[in-house]
């Protein structure tokens, strides 16, 4: 088992990298429009947004560990898409890294504009930046559309990486699950 990528596939840590971040993502956006709709009384009233913020603050750290790791990289041979189709894989991969990074900086100023620092599961704190009132509601409103926004760019990711295995008949699928071919 390859740790590192090669130019015929991802090695492990990337391939952990993207999907465990792709069920976080999911999972996230889930329990996003499940915790909006949670009303005084729930038990989770509070809970859900504490779990949120803090896998959200993870992932922020999670997301600069993996940009490390890629320019650490030999980037996987893409020589089986057309031109096109490199292009839109370029676009879509750099989409995915600069919504990740506005989502997750918008998620931390819903959390601290009022100055207070977030919990990390009690394990440790990430400070407020600065404090402004009414900042959380304008943050709110970007972290919304920055959430559906990279939820609908991962539908679009799901189905290319579908279409290139089942039509195409390309490796592209398999070489992000189970790596480079072992010959």
């Amino acid at each position: 088992m390859l740790v590192r990528d090669t130019s015929e596939g991802y090695g492990i840590v990337s391939r952990l990298f993207h999907w465990l971040m792709a069920i976080a993502i999911v999972a996230m956006f889930v329990l996003g429009l499940w915790m909006v709709r949670l009303d005084y009384y729930s038990p989770y009233y509070n809970s859900a947004p504490d779990i949120h913020r803090s896998v959200g603050m993870l992932l922020l750290f999670v997301l600069i560990v993996r940009w490390t790791w890629r320019a650490a990289n030999v980037r996987p041979s893409d020589a089986d898409l057309s031109q096109l189709e490199q292009k839109a894989s370029y676009a879509v991969h750099w989409g995915f890294y600069v919504l990740l990074l506005a989502l997750l900086v918008s998620g931390y100023l819903i959390s601290t504009a009022g100055g207070e620092p977030i919990s990390v599961f009690g394990w440790f704190k990430v400070p407020s930046v600065f404090q402004m009132h009414g900042l959380e509601s304008r943050a709110g409103y970007v972290h919304k559309i920055l959430a559906y926004g990279t939820i609908a760019l991962a539908a679009l990711h799901t189905l290319a990486a579908l279409k290139h295995h089942y039509i195409d008949k390309s490796a592209t699928l398999r070489r992000m699950w189970s790596g480079p071919p072992t010959e």
